[in-house]
């Protein structure tokens, strides 16, 4: 049977013209999913909530995501993919109405959690598509590129338009243009895609409808117990040790579920890989650690106070290494060469990044003192990101489906919980460490807190205050010095671990092959000496 007829015929020739749509459509659910990021500032205020309320809302999304991906892959081999998208496109323009007019931050999380769903599905179509528009040989690789690059870059270009809107409106204002670009969307559709593709319909039956709830609530207990934890002292709190057993109560019931139903949601065969295995941890550890670049657009924000728009010049650059970068690493893989080539380099260039960032922080940093070590940073998930993946799910039989991106897309939710609580609590625990150990020095005795102290003080008489008040005000500014000073030697802390973990894997992906062909070695029957 013939491979479906999706496109137009007008399209078919065009085929620049046709990836350039296709990725328009495509930016239409991505940009949905880091919409306020990088500005969270504006959601907290127009929603009077706690910034925690606000990192569920962008992880509730995330959840919708991982929980839809193993189903929203059967949907595509059922639906007609232009009726399949236009459904989809116009839930998303509702869900885009109902966010601009939602006052409640918990209303606000079912619609974050709805547009997950619903990301996903947009996001799983367009990939599809743009494998069916490229030659077979090429599809893959370069579909995949223009995908996970998207995915890693939409930060940064949500962040610029999203900071324009705010600074000149109300926040959910953005919301209005986000609609019109998804009516946009919804046109190019109805202009690319035919509706009937002569496509072989295979029947939505036994989908495991039970396992999707159960994700669900994994998901949603388990980005509660990370994202509260920490600020309610984990399982003192009995909220916590709530939403810790039922994450853990519906992990268990999925996997049990994928052990004895003949078409699991998620295929246990995956971990029958080696290789899998192996790229799943090494994915994790990936996330985990380039996570660290938002400790520097935090102090950018907080320390510098430098406005939106040169927080996105930054990230900009970042994600300019990315992108580079991302298209070497297909180059190399195109010419079949080792994962390690890039595995290699992409591990050292996170390492100089790390002990690069340990080396210079100080209170004044400026934008070309933070240029080449973010631009590093960038370079080394080019060249990590995409190779990992391709590497993680090669491995894998046909049989298990999309499983392998399915978990790919978990391990990085699992690991952004991780990354969020772990630097929160580090933080943490290296303020109060490095609190405690500058008050041992701020005494009378101390001379340099003297002539600091007296300094404030003779600011504020000099300005007309009082001796009463110009005291409290010193002392206020030592404090606001002191907890500076307490943060910076907290991030440092936190890249010095950093760099001792990227130094660590890399020794290891260097020195695995060696160990593998000795145990090969080792336990090869040949190899054996004989028993006399």
């Amino acid at each position: 049977m013939n491979a479906p007829d999706f496109f137009k015929p007008w399209i078919k020739k065009r085929k620049l013209v046709l990836w350039v749509a296709l990725f328009l459509i495509l930016l239409s659910g991505i940009i949905q999913f880091g919409l306020y990021a990088l500005n969270q500032n504006y959601v907290v205020s127009h929603f009077g909530a706690q910034p925690e309320d606000i990192t569920l809302s962008l992880q509730l999304t995330y959840v919708g995501i991982l929980a839809i991906l193993p189903i929203q892959f059967r949907f595509l081999r059922y639906f007609e993919r232009r009726s399949y998208m236009i459904t989809v496109i116009t839930i998303s323009i509702l869900l885009s109405i109902a966010s601009l007019y939602t006052t409640d931050i918990f209303v606000f999380m079912v619609l974050r959690l709805l547009i997950g769903i619903e990301v996903a599905c947009i996001a799983g179509s367009i990939l599809t598509l743009y494998f069916a528009s490229l030659p077979p040989d090429k599809a893959t690789a370069i579909g995949s590129t223009i995908f996970y690059t998207t995915i890693l870059g939409n930060v940064v270009v949500v962040g610029i338009l999203s900071a324009w809107v705010t600074d000149n409106y109300d926040w959910p204002n953005i919301y209005k243009y986000l609609t019109g670009y998804q009516v946009f969307t919804l046109l190019l559709v109805l202009l690319l895609l035919k509706p009937k593709t002569g496509m072989k319909r295979y029947p939505l039956y036994q989908i495991d409808w039970f396992s999707f709830v159960a994700m669900l609530t994994f998901g949603i207990s388990l980005a509660y117990t990370f994202i509260y934890g920490p600020k309610f002292y984990w399982f003192t709190d009995q909220r916590i040790v709530t939403s810790g057993f039922i994450a853990f109560m519906s992990i268990g019931i999925i996997y049990y579920r994928q052990t004895t139903l003949k078409r699991p949601y998620l295929h246990p065969g995956v971990f029958k890989s080696k290789q899998f295995i192996a790229g799943l941890l090494l994915l994790v550890v990936y996330f985990g650690i380039k996570d660290s670049i938002n400790l520097i657009y935090g102090y950018c924000a907080t320390v510098v106070r430098w406005d939106t728009y040169k927080i996105m010049r930054l990230a900009a650059l970042n994600f300019s290494g990315t992108l580079i970068f991302t298209i070497v690493s297909l180059v190399v893989l195109a010419k079949k060469l080792p994962f390690r080539v890039l595995f290699i380099p992409g591990l050292t260039l996170l390492a100089i990044y790390h002990i690069w960032m340990y080396s210079i922080f100080t209170t004044d940093m400026s934008f070309s003192d933070l240029a080449w070590p973010v631009f590093l940073q960038g370079a080394a998930s080019g060249m990590l990101f995409f190779p990992i993946i391709v590497f993680t799910v090669s491995g894998l039989p046909a049989y298990v489906g999309f499983t392998g991106i399915s978990m790919a897309t978990i391990s990085r939710f699992i690991t952004g919980l991780n990354s969020f609580a772990g630097f929160y609590t580090l933080q943490l625990y290296f303020n109060q460490m490095n609190k405690e150990r500058f008050l041992r020095n701020l005494t009378n005795l101390n001379d340099n807190f003297s002539q600091r102290f007296n300094q404030f003080v003779q600011l504020f008489r000099s300005k007309g205050f009082g001796i009463d008040q110009a005291n409290a005000l010193a002392h206020t500014n030592i404090n606001r010095a002191l907890t500076v000073q307490s943060q910076l030697m907290t991030n440092m802390y936190v890249f010095k671990l950093m760099f001792i973990i990227s130094v660590t894997v890399l020794l290891m992906v260097i020195v695995a092959p060696y160990v593998n062909r000795f145990f090969q070695f080792l336990f090869t029957p040949k190899n054996r000496p004989a028993i006399r």
